[in-house]
């Protein structure tokens, strides 16, 4: 009796935790298929649109230590897809821990950093009327790519870290990323294994001269094509994109060096990017903080620039106003009809913080650099309501602890109410 009473036990157990599994691997498309209205379109051509996501729980425990659960929709790594802007966010970290690795007297982000043209397709800089000191630094570049993901700030960071070095860091650390390119520029491969000489330059004092780098080996995918079409000098070509060239970040990849920055206790040590504490700090603040919040540059007085600008999940490209209490740390990309985001999401009023990434292709039409993607139609709607599906969601999940979030909180330039 006691016997088949236990074995009728074990059954149920198993079932039961055979049911959970499946609940677990089945979460967001059961999520989505909740509200068919935002997300049927979606599930069924998850395929065609290239459709990926992570969402990351995250719990605490008793010493506020994070523990991490990920659930994930149509993810495959070995799939490409355009990066975008999202590259800024590795180039970011990478520049600032060569700053560190350098260890030079009076060399620090805030130094004043001049590019000079020394080969083909270069562009020298001088001067940054958009910071306050009308200088460009380090800092000030890394500023410009977090709050509204500049592309000649990132471009400025290329050069200084050179693309083989970039390559090479992230390889050794574990991560596959191809990094090949400059933004918002169309050189040759060559081109772009040139970086230009920089001078650090404080009070009239040469602090570290860096001569133009070369990369001999350009670390190449296997051919890529995609599309039926695209345009090139403004003339249909009908062939398919060659994205053979292009920078490699997948999904998986963004989200795991995204917690490699925000909690470096939780990954490897190769893993990890070594910066300052006051540098994560200058990170963690620039990469939340609206343009409607900074002075320098004065995003505040320019139109094209609203609270939830760059904010794709749980916002979209909508222009109203985002709760005090939530803040979002991400980095977003968007080209050729791709549009990314990769988030740590947190609401400090009620309690919640999660991880969320991912990609989807508005580009029904196949064809590439004619500038007729729908984002406003199809990628924008899927961000925004993924993110408030997910929020809505952690709002109602239980947490055995309230997570202490108070190093994710800074004090911005808040000057919104001007206006």
């Amino acid at each position: 009796m006691k016997t088949s009473f236990l074995i009728a036990l074990i059954l149920i157990s198993v079932s039961a935790c055979q049911s959970q599994l499946k609940e677990d691997d089945q979460l967001l498309v059961n999520m989505m298929n909740r509200e068919p209205d935002q997300f049927q379109y979606f599930i069924d051509h998850r395929d065609s649109l290239e459709i990926q996501i992570i969402y990351t729980q995250i719990n605490r425990d008793a010493n506020n230590r994070p523990i991490f659960r990920s659930f994930y929709f149509n993810v495959d790594s070995s799939r490409y897809f355009y990066p975008a802007s999202t590259v800024k966010f590795p180039i970011v970290l990478l520049a600032l821990e060569k700053l560190n690795r350098l260890h030079i007297d009076g060399l620090d982000k805030y130094t004043p950093v001049f590019h000079d043209s020394v080969y083909a397709g270069q562009i020298s800089v001088v001067k940054d009327t958009t910071s306050e000191s009308c200088l460009p630094s380090i800092a000030h570049y890394s500023k410009k790519i977090l709050i509204t993901s500049d592309n000649d700030a990132h471009n400025r960071l290329y050069e200084f870290m050179g693309q083989c070095d970039a390559n090479e860091i992230l390889q050794r650390k574990g991560y596959t990323i191809r990094l090949l390119h400059r933004l918002d520029r169309a050189l040759s491969p060559d081109g772009n294994r040139h970086t230009e000489a920089i001078r650090f330059v404080k009070n009239e004092k040469l602090i570290y001269h860096q001569p133009m780098l070369i990369n001999d080996s350009i670390p190449k995918k296997e051919t890529v094509l995609k599309g039926v079409a695209h345009f090139s000098h403004d003339t249909l070509v009908c062939e398919p994109f060659d994205f053979s060239y292009k920078n490699f970040f997948p999904l998986t990849e963004q989200q795991y060096l995204l917690r490699a920055f925000l909690f470096p206790e939780t990954v490897e040590t190769k893993r990890r990017f070594n910066i300052t504490p006051q540098d994560k700090q200058f990170v963690l603040q620039s990469m939340s903080q609206l343009p409607t919040e900074t002075k320098f540059p004065a995003y505040v007085s320019d139109t094209s620039y609203y609270p939830a600008y760059a904010k794709f999940l749980m916002f979209g490209n909508s222009r109203e106003k985002i709760s005090p209490s939530i803040r979002v740390f991400n980095k977003i990309g968007d080209a050729y009809g791709y549009l990314i985001d990769n988030a740590y999401i947190v609401d400090f009023d009620e309690g919640i913080e999660f991880m969320l990434s991912a990609v989807i292709h508005a580009n029904t039409d196949g064809i590439y650099d004619g500038g007729d993607y729908e984002y406003k139609t199809i990628g924008y709607p899927f961000m925004k309501n993924l993110g408030q599906l997910i929020y809505q969601y952690e709002l109602k999940r239980k947490r055995i602890k309230r997570p202490d979030l108070t190093e994710f909180k800074f004090n911005y330039d808040e000057i919104a109410h001007e206006n």
